[in-house]
């Protein structure tokens, strides 16, 4: 377990830097995940992919289809990508759970599909 502190309060991260207790996260904890992610600071389109990301989670429990975020957000279709090139890095910014026998995986870099694995 890691420990991080989030505007003040202690969280804790898998080793895997994935947010142990989802009720710990708020927006100070996003940028701070973002921090540890390498991304310097957050912008407005990230923070809607993750928050969509959150409520997609919490309603169907499983990762949405990339396409579908930007679409529900009103971005092209790469727009996670974009934001965040690799899409688990958006995953683990919104503080949700490590996704089991799942990864992503790319060819070319810019394009990612979720793959079974394991």
């Amino acid at each position: 377990m890691i420990e991080i502190q989030c505007a003040g309060k202690k969280i804790q991260l898998d080793d895997e830097g994935f947010l142990v207790n989802q009720d710990d996260w708020d927006k100070s904890c996003a940028v701070e995940l973002a921090r540890r992610e390498g991304i310097a600071a957050l912008n407005d389109e990230q923070f809607e992919i993750i928050e969509f990301m959150r409520k997609y989670y919490k309603k169907n429990q499983a990762f949405p289809i990339l396409n579908y975020v930007c679409k529900n957000i009103h971005e092209p279709r790469n727009c996670v990508n974009e934001a965040f090139i690799d899409p688990m890095k958006a995953w683990k910014i919104a503080g949700l759970p490590k996704l089991d026998m799942v990864h992503f995986v790319t060819v070319d870099g810019q394009h990612y599909i979720l793959e079974e694995c394991c």
